[in-house]
């Protein structure tokens, strides 16, 4: 299905390092890549507004399938208007498919070439996902990019294992891509294979007759460590399609971002930075910053004296310290602000500096001062 309602666009290829800039046309507005996308798994960026959202600068979001299809469910969100309106946020949003959850519940979920049956997390209720299903609930809830349905094998599965899962994910496809049928909303299908660069390299080549405007890398960053990420990452780098997006799932740390953007990715969402607000650290310009410590508590200087965050513009370490130390609902919600928009103007930061050919440099500079080695 051609879709007129999206395009992607490269701006400019840096010449020093090949990383590029881009921008991704949807119904709801125009993305600018390379992006980090905050995730509001519930329709909701966790105690964030809308306005916030806007106020950080954030393109574009991402809700999740499963769980939306539980609370408050899909049929529900269709007859508010779709996710957008539901949340009032009128950017872009991306849903995944649920593949992953249903991943996560590894103990109560049984696998087979129809699809999966698992237990409700919340009720124990018996739950079955086929790719048709995932599309239905996607279709319902109207979020612009929209996933398939995939299997996810886990980090040292046999080669076997990989095999399966990987042929499961490029049969399930096909029948993703033959049920959606909405032009408002472009399918991202996504590459599998495991820790095995031969079969990443198989998906990617028997996923490419999908791809659409854009295509996504799943089952990376599932507790693999660094260097193995980073080398199915070179396995895939100058394979892709060059006139679509390529989305890494589930990334969200600076330095899996900046390798991941040198071996051309130009997509990430992660819940990485509310989920550490939550429990007290802040990523700063230089470094990461444990508010429980002691030495904050009375240190009246800004969180970190680079970011133009509320946060950052109106209160102290002492302050939030003391929020944080008490448990105070503010504490998550002001680093919540703050890591999200430390993420974003990082990613902002990066497309200057690959529009002026100085990645490798911009890269070098953040990693002295965030201490990444």
């Amino acid at each position: 299905m051609e879709n007129e309602n999206f395009s992607y666009e490269v701006l400019h290829v840096d010449k020093n390092s090949g990383t590029r800039t881009g921008v991704l046309h949807t119904p709801h507005g125009d993305i600018f890549t390379p992006i980090f996308m905050p995730v509001g798994t519930l329709a909701t960026v966790k105690s964030l507004t809308s306005d916030d959202l806007y106020d950080l600068g954030a393109q574009i979001i991402l809700a999740n399938t499963y769980h939306l299809h539980i609370r408050p469910t899909d049929e529900l969100i269709k007859k508010a208007g779709g996710v957008h309106k539901f949340m009032n946020f009128n950017r872009p949003m991306l849903t995944d498919s649920g593949g992953f959850q249903v991943f996560s519940l590894a103990n109560i979920r049984k696998i087979t070439d129809d699809g999966v049956e698992f237990r409700n997390h919340l009720s124990g209720a018996k739950m079955f996902f086929s790719p048709e299903k995932a599309i239905e609930i996607q279709n319902n809830i109207g979020a612009d990019i929209i996933m398939a349905f995939d299997v996810c094998s886990e980090y040292g599965a046999t080669r076997e294992e990989a095999c399966l899962a990987m042929n499961r994910t490029l049969d399930w496809l096909d029948r993703c891509d033959k049920a959606h049928k909405n032009p408002k909303q472009m399918l991202f299908p996504i590459v599998q294979g495991n820790f095995y660069a031969d079969l990443r390299l198989k998906s990617l080549e028997e996923t490419k007759k999908y791809c659409k405007c854009g295509i996504a890398i799943g089952g990376l960053s599932v507790g693999e460590p660094k260097d193995k990420m980073i080398e199915m990452l070179d396995a895939l780098k100058g394979h892709y399609p060059e006139d679509m997006p390529r989305y890494l799932m589930g990334v969200g740390s600076p330095d899996y971002i900046f390798e991941s953007v040198e071996r051309g990715i130009d997509m990430f969402d992660c819940v990485l930075q509310t989920r550490v607000a939550r429990n007290g650290l802040a990523m700063t310009s230089h470094g990461k910053v444990t508010l429980k410590n002691a030495k904050y508590k009375e240190d009246f200087s800004s969180l970190d004296d680079e970011c133009d965050c509320y946060c950052c513009r109106n209160h102290t370490k002492a302050y939030l310290h003391h929020l944080v130390m008490c448990n105070e609902i503010l504490a998550s919600r002001l680093l919540s602000l703050h890591n999200i928009r430390f993420t974003l103007k990082m990613m902002e930061n990066m497309r200057e500096a690959i529009n002026n050919d100085r990645f490798l440099e911009y890269k070098q500079e953040f990693y002295e001062k965030y201490g990444i080695k």
